[in-house]
Protein backbone atom coordinates (compact mmCIF):
# COMPACT_ATOMS: atom_id res chain seq x y z
CA UNK A 1 0.00 0.00 0.00
CA UNK A 2 1.24 3.54 -0.75
CA UNK A 3 1.17 5.56 2.23
CA UNK A 4 -0.66 8.59 1.99
CA UNK A 5 1.01 11.90 1.36
CA UNK A 6 1.58 14.20 4.35
CA UNK A 7 1.81 17.87 3.50
CA UNK A 8 2.54 20.65 6.02
CA UNK A 9 -0.96 22.28 5.51
CA UNK A 10 -2.14 19.18 6.51
CA UNK A 11 0.41 18.62 9.79
CA UNK A 12 -0.76 22.09 10.67
CA UNK A 13 -3.99 21.33 10.33
CA UNK A 14 -3.62 17.75 12.61
CA UNK A 15 -1.36 20.39 15.06
CA UNK A 16 -4.41 22.95 15.50
CA UNK A 17 -7.11 20.09 16.04
CA UNK A 18 -4.76 18.40 18.69
CA UNK A 19 -4.38 21.72 20.48
CA UNK A 20 -7.79 22.79 20.78
CA UNK A 21 -9.26 20.07 23.23
CA UNK A 22 -6.39 21.05 25.73
CA UNK A 23 -7.13 25.14 24.82
CA UNK A 24 -10.88 24.42 25.57
CA UNK A 25 -10.55 22.34 28.62
CA UNK A 26 -7.16 22.73 30.12
CA UNK A 27 -8.07 23.30 33.39
CA UNK A 28 -9.51 19.70 33.19
CA UNK A 29 -6.14 18.77 32.30
CA UNK A 30 -3.95 20.40 35.02
CA UNK A 31 -6.89 18.86 37.54
CA UNK A 32 -6.06 15.55 36.17
CA UNK A 33 -2.11 16.12 36.74
CA UNK A 34 -2.53 16.76 39.78
CA UNK A 35 -4.95 14.19 40.69
CA UNK A 36 -2.59 11.54 39.22
CA UNK A 37 0.08 13.26 41.56
CA UNK A 38 -2.21 12.40 44.26
CA UNK A 39 -2.31 8.40 43.75
CA UNK A 40 0.88 8.01 44.30
CA UNK A 41 0.98 9.22 48.19
CA UNK A 42 -2.76 8.35 48.28
CA UNK A 43 -2.20 6.78 52.13
CA UNK A 44 -1.25 10.42 53.23
CA UNK A 45 -3.79 12.13 52.36
CA UNK A 46 -6.60 9.31 53.43
CA UNK A 47 -5.40 8.37 56.38
CA UNK A 48 -5.12 12.42 57.60
CA UNK A 49 -8.55 12.98 56.38
CA UNK A 50 -10.20 10.10 58.36
CA UNK A 51 -7.81 10.36 61.85
CA UNK A 52 -7.16 13.87 61.96
CA UNK A 53 -11.26 14.23 62.26
CA UNK A 54 -11.31 11.68 64.85
CA UNK A 55 -8.42 13.02 67.29
CA UNK A 56 -10.17 16.79 66.56
CA UNK A 57 -13.45 15.66 68.32
CA UNK A 58 -12.31 13.07 70.88
CA UNK A 59 -9.98 15.85 71.95
CA UNK A 60 -12.09 19.05 71.95
CA UNK A 61 -15.19 17.75 71.59
CA UNK A 62 -15.48 14.90 73.99
CA UNK A 63 -12.14 15.44 76.36
CA UNK A 64 -12.69 19.40 76.54
CA UNK A 65 -16.54 19.36 76.36
CA UNK A 66 -16.41 16.96 79.43
CA UNK A 67 -14.51 19.64 81.41
CA UNK A 68 -16.05 22.66 80.62
CA UNK A 69 -19.49 21.75 81.51
CA UNK A 70 -21.00 19.54 78.73
CA UNK A 71 -24.64 20.04 78.40
CA UNK A 72 -26.76 23.19 79.14
CA UNK A 73 -24.93 25.41 76.66
CA UNK A 74 -25.73 28.60 79.47
CA UNK A 75 -23.57 30.89 80.94
CA UNK A 76 -24.32 29.00 84.79
CA UNK A 77 -22.94 26.07 83.55
CA UNK A 78 -19.43 27.30 82.66
CA UNK A 79 -20.23 27.03 79.36
CA UNK A 80 -20.78 30.80 79.26
CA UNK A 81 -23.20 31.12 76.00
CA UNK A 82 -23.16 28.24 73.54
CA UNK A 83 -27.03 29.22 72.08
CA UNK A 84 -28.04 26.22 73.99
CA UNK A 85 -25.90 23.35 72.66
CA UNK A 86 -23.49 21.24 74.05
CA UNK A 87 -19.55 22.15 73.87
CA UNK A 88 -19.14 19.22 70.93
CA UNK A 89 -22.26 20.55 69.07
CA UNK A 90 -20.98 24.14 69.25
CA UNK A 91 -17.01 23.39 68.25
CA UNK A 92 -17.78 20.65 65.90
CA UNK A 93 -18.72 22.63 62.81
CA UNK A 94 -15.94 25.28 63.68
CA UNK A 95 -13.51 21.88 63.44
CA UNK A 96 -14.81 21.17 60.13
CA UNK A 97 -14.42 24.52 58.40
CA UNK A 98 -10.98 24.61 60.60
CA UNK A 99 -9.78 21.32 58.86
CA UNK A 100 -10.59 22.75 55.67
CA UNK A 101 -8.98 26.09 56.27
CA UNK A 102 -5.62 24.79 57.29
CA UNK A 103 -5.59 21.84 53.76
CA UNK A 104 -6.53 24.84 51.84
CA UNK A 105 -3.64 26.77 53.31
CA UNK A 106 -1.16 24.06 52.46
CA UNK A 107 -2.61 23.75 49.19
CA UNK A 108 -2.95 26.67 47.79
CA UNK A 109 0.99 27.25 49.23
CA UNK A 110 3.23 24.27 48.61
CA UNK A 111 2.19 23.15 45.00
CA UNK A 112 1.39 26.56 43.71
CA UNK A 113 5.02 27.87 44.70
CA UNK A 114 6.74 24.37 43.64
CA UNK A 115 4.81 24.91 39.77
CA UNK A 116 6.29 28.17 39.50
CA UNK A 117 9.49 28.14 41.49
CA UNK A 118 10.85 24.92 42.90
CA UNK A 119 9.65 22.59 40.13
CA UNK A 120 8.64 24.74 37.31
CA UNK A 121 6.00 22.51 35.77
CA UNK A 122 3.79 25.36 35.08
CA UNK A 123 6.45 26.85 32.93
CA UNK A 124 5.72 23.13 30.58
CA UNK A 125 2.32 23.26 31.19
CA UNK A 126 2.28 27.37 29.56
CA UNK A 127 4.43 25.98 26.82
CA UNK A 128 1.95 23.56 25.52
CA UNK A 129 -1.81 24.87 24.99
CA UNK A 130 -2.52 25.63 28.27
CA UNK A 131 -3.20 29.50 29.39
CA UNK A 132 -1.72 30.53 33.02
CA UNK A 133 -5.32 30.98 33.72
CA UNK A 134 -6.29 27.53 33.09
CA UNK A 135 -3.16 26.44 35.23
CA UNK A 136 -4.58 28.75 38.46
CA UNK A 137 -8.36 27.08 37.40
CA UNK A 138 -6.78 23.49 37.64
CA UNK A 139 -5.14 23.98 41.13
CA UNK A 140 -8.40 25.64 42.43
CA UNK A 141 -10.41 22.45 41.10
CA UNK A 142 -8.46 20.09 42.65
CA UNK A 143 -7.63 21.54 45.95
CA UNK A 144 -11.37 22.58 46.12
CA UNK A 145 -12.10 18.78 45.66
CA UNK A 146 -10.30 17.55 48.12
CA UNK A 147 -11.31 19.38 50.70
CA UNK A 148 -14.98 18.55 49.83
CA UNK A 149 -14.09 14.91 49.98
CA UNK A 150 -12.37 15.92 53.31
CA UNK A 151 -14.98 17.53 54.76
CA UNK A 152 -17.65 15.24 53.65
CA UNK A 153 -15.74 12.60 55.71
CA UNK A 154 -15.51 14.82 58.80
CA UNK A 155 -19.57 15.42 58.52
CA UNK A 156 -19.91 11.77 58.62
CA UNK A 157 -17.95 11.51 61.85
CA UNK A 158 -19.74 14.66 63.34
CA UNK A 159 -22.97 12.69 62.49
CA UNK A 160 -21.70 9.31 63.98
CA UNK A 161 -20.79 11.49 67.41
CA UNK A 162 -24.13 13.23 67.33
CA UNK A 163 -23.02 16.69 66.56
CA UNK A 164 -25.24 17.71 63.96
CA UNK A 165 -29.03 17.90 65.38
CA UNK A 166 -29.81 19.35 62.41
CA UNK A 167 -31.69 18.00 59.63
CA UNK A 168 -29.39 20.88 57.26
CA UNK A 169 -26.15 19.88 58.60
CA UNK A 170 -25.00 18.92 55.10
CA UNK A 171 -24.76 22.65 53.72
CA UNK A 172 -21.68 22.42 56.57
CA UNK A 173 -19.54 20.61 53.66
CA UNK A 174 -20.68 23.54 51.71
CA UNK A 175 -19.57 26.72 54.12
CA UNK A 176 -15.96 24.35 54.61
CA UNK A 177 -15.45 24.34 51.19
CA UNK A 178 -16.24 28.03 50.88
CA UNK A 179 -14.45 29.00 53.55
CA UNK A 180 -11.55 27.37 51.93
CA UNK A 181 -11.59 28.96 48.46
CA UNK A 182 -12.10 32.31 50.02
CA UNK A 183 -9.00 32.04 51.83
CA UNK A 184 -7.41 30.44 48.95
CA UNK A 185 -7.95 33.06 46.29
CA UNK A 186 -5.97 35.58 47.81
CA UNK A 187 -3.22 33.38 49.11
CA UNK A 188 -2.63 31.45 45.92
CA UNK A 189 -2.72 35.37 44.56
CA UNK A 190 0.43 36.00 46.99
CA UNK A 191 2.02 32.94 46.04
CA UNK A 192 2.06 33.86 42.42
CA UNK A 193 3.49 37.51 43.13
CA UNK A 194 6.90 36.23 44.44
CA UNK A 195 9.77 35.31 42.90
CA UNK A 196 12.28 34.97 45.57
CA UNK A 197 12.96 32.56 48.39
CA UNK A 198 12.48 33.84 51.94
CA UNK A 199 10.32 31.54 54.15
CA UNK A 200 7.17 33.55 53.12
CA UNK A 201 5.00 30.00 53.32
CA UNK A 202 6.42 29.98 56.87
CA UNK A 203 5.27 32.98 58.09
CA UNK A 204 2.20 32.79 56.58
CA UNK A 205 1.49 29.57 58.07
CA UNK A 206 3.18 31.27 61.86
CA UNK A 207 1.06 34.79 61.80
CA UNK A 208 -1.36 34.38 58.99
CA UNK A 209 -2.86 30.83 59.22
CA UNK A 210 -2.60 30.17 63.25
CA UNK A 211 -4.11 33.28 64.44
CA UNK A 212 -6.98 33.63 62.36
CA UNK A 213 -7.09 30.17 63.58
CA UNK A 214 -7.29 31.13 67.28
CA UNK A 215 -9.22 34.43 66.52
CA UNK A 216 -11.83 33.20 64.84
CA UNK A 217 -14.53 32.24 67.39
CA UNK A 218 -13.17 28.45 66.15
CA UNK A 219 -12.96 27.71 70.23
CA UNK A 220 -15.26 29.91 71.98
CA UNK A 221 -17.54 32.31 70.98
CA UNK A 222 -15.68 35.47 68.94
CA UNK A 223 -18.26 37.85 71.59
CA UNK A 224 -16.10 36.69 74.82
CA UNK A 225 -12.57 38.26 72.87
CA UNK A 226 -12.06 41.82 73.75
CA UNK A 227 -13.30 44.03 71.47
CA UNK A 228 -10.05 44.73 69.86
CA UNK A 229 -9.55 41.61 69.01
CA UNK A 230 -13.23 40.71 67.74
CA UNK A 231 -12.55 42.56 64.55
CA UNK A 232 -9.73 39.68 63.58
CA UNK A 233 -13.03 37.33 63.25
CA UNK A 234 -14.98 39.91 61.67
CA UNK A 235 -12.27 40.07 58.40
CA UNK A 236 -11.57 36.40 58.60
CA UNK A 237 -13.08 34.03 56.15
CA UNK A 238 -12.68 31.19 58.90
CA UNK A 239 -15.49 33.40 61.30
CA UNK A 240 -17.28 33.33 58.36
CA UNK A 241 -17.22 30.07 57.53
CA UNK A 242 -17.90 28.52 60.57
CA UNK A 243 -20.95 30.86 61.45
CA UNK A 244 -22.73 29.43 58.33
CA UNK A 245 -21.14 25.98 59.44
CA UNK A 246 -23.44 26.10 62.57
CA UNK A 247 -26.19 27.69 61.31
CA UNK A 248 -26.42 24.68 59.38
CA UNK A 249 -25.43 22.32 61.83
CA UNK A 250 -28.10 23.28 64.76
CA UNK A 251 -29.52 26.73 63.79
CA UNK A 252 -27.48 29.49 65.52
CA UNK A 253 -30.05 31.82 64.90
CA UNK A 254 -28.51 34.37 63.26
CA UNK A 255 -30.40 36.93 60.89
CA UNK A 256 -31.08 36.25 57.48
CA UNK A 257 -29.42 39.12 56.19
CA UNK A 258 -26.32 38.50 58.10
CA UNK A 259 -26.50 34.96 56.40
CA UNK A 260 -26.32 36.38 53.38
CA UNK A 261 -23.50 38.59 54.39
CA UNK A 262 -21.19 35.60 55.09
CA UNK A 263 -21.59 34.21 51.78
CA UNK A 264 -20.88 37.51 50.39
CA UNK A 265 -17.46 38.01 51.84
CA UNK A 266 -16.78 34.30 51.23
CA UNK A 267 -17.47 34.64 47.42
CA UNK A 268 -15.99 37.91 46.73
CA UNK A 269 -13.10 37.12 48.64
CA UNK A 270 -12.22 34.04 46.36
CA UNK A 271 -13.29 36.01 43.45
CA UNK A 272 -11.13 38.83 44.15
CA UNK A 273 -8.11 36.65 44.76
CA UNK A 274 -8.54 34.23 42.10
CA UNK A 275 -8.82 37.33 39.63
CA UNK A 276 -6.20 38.79 40.81
CA UNK A 277 -3.85 35.18 40.54
CA UNK A 278 -4.90 34.16 36.99
CA UNK A 279 -3.59 38.07 36.18
CA UNK A 280 0.18 37.38 37.67
CA UNK A 281 0.12 34.54 36.87
CA UNK A 282 -0.34 35.42 32.88
CA UNK A 283 2.37 37.91 33.80
CA UNK A 284 5.07 35.64 35.49
CA UNK A 285 4.29 32.92 32.98
CA UNK A 286 4.42 35.13 29.59
CA UNK A 287 7.51 37.29 30.10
Amino acid sequence: MTAPAITIGSTGEAARRAAARPRRFGALYVFEHRLTLARRTWTSNVVPAIGLPLLYLFAMGLGLGSLIGGGAGSAGSGTHDLGGVSYLVFVAPALLTASAFQTASEEFIYPIRLGFKWNPTFLGMNAAPLSPGQIIDGNVLYTSVRIAANSLVFFVLMVLFGAVPSGWGILSVLAAVLTAVSFGGPLVAYITSLDKDASQETLVLRFIVMPLTLFSGTYFPLSLMPIYLQWIGWISPLWHGTQLARDATYGLGEPAWLIVVHLLYLIATFLVGWRIARRLARKKLNK
